[in-house]
């Protein structure tokens, strides 16, 4: 046994003989009850998983709850459970340490779920500013291409406005210009 275990087993010890000095009635239920508690504090349970619960408790005395809840053993236990020194065996400790793990992990998969849902968005906003960008391009293209049909059809000498489809001859601001000739 380790110090934390012969420390906290005297603790339970010296508060059930306590107990005893007391309460000179303790009955068989009371003993079955003590003896239970320090088979699992121990960590040597011999019907339950092992936790240091009530339930476990009466299953390992054999009582039931009814009549551990009316022992005054059921005190001193909750009264060592409840003390911080308390070691506690290592699968209480053990299953402790599990649920805070499964604690963390389940916040830690709603923060990348968000983190995921955040980042799908900006994907689908790129993902249409791109198409926007390549109709545009696409759009830019077609104009070059007729501005560049204009040019190569022109007569030496004459200066002509070169339209885009479907523009007519607006200004960039709006404001309607007349074509430009020579003369």
């Amino acid at each position: 046994m380790t110090d934390s275990t012969n420390e906290t087993l005297l603790t339970i010890r010296t508060a059930f003989a306590r107990l005893a000095r007391e309460n000179p009635g303790l009955t068989d239920i009371d003993h079955k009850i003590m003896r239970a508690f320090e088979q699992l504090m121990l960590g040597r349970p011999e019907i339950t998983d092992g936790r240091t619960s009530a339930v476990n408790i009466c299953a390992e005395a054999g009582v039931s709850r009814a009549s551990y809840y009316r022992s005054p053993v059921a005190g001193i236990i909750k009264d060592v459970l409840s003390s911080p020194d308390a070691r506690r065996p290592d699968m209480d400790a053990l299953r402790q340490e599990i649920a805070h793990l499964k604690q963390s992990e389940a916040h830690l998969r709603r923060e990348k779920a968000a983190e995921i849902r955040e980042l799908r968005a900006t994907v689908a906003a790129y993902a249409n500013q791109i198409q926007v960008l390549a109709l545009r391009n696409a759009e830019l293209e077609s104009d070059v291409r007729h501005l560049h049909a204009q040019l190569d059809g022109r007569q030496k000498g004459v200066i002509r406005q070169l339209k885009r489809p479907g523009t007519g001859t607006k200004s960039p601001s709006g404001m309607a210009r007349p074509p430009l000739t020579d003369g």
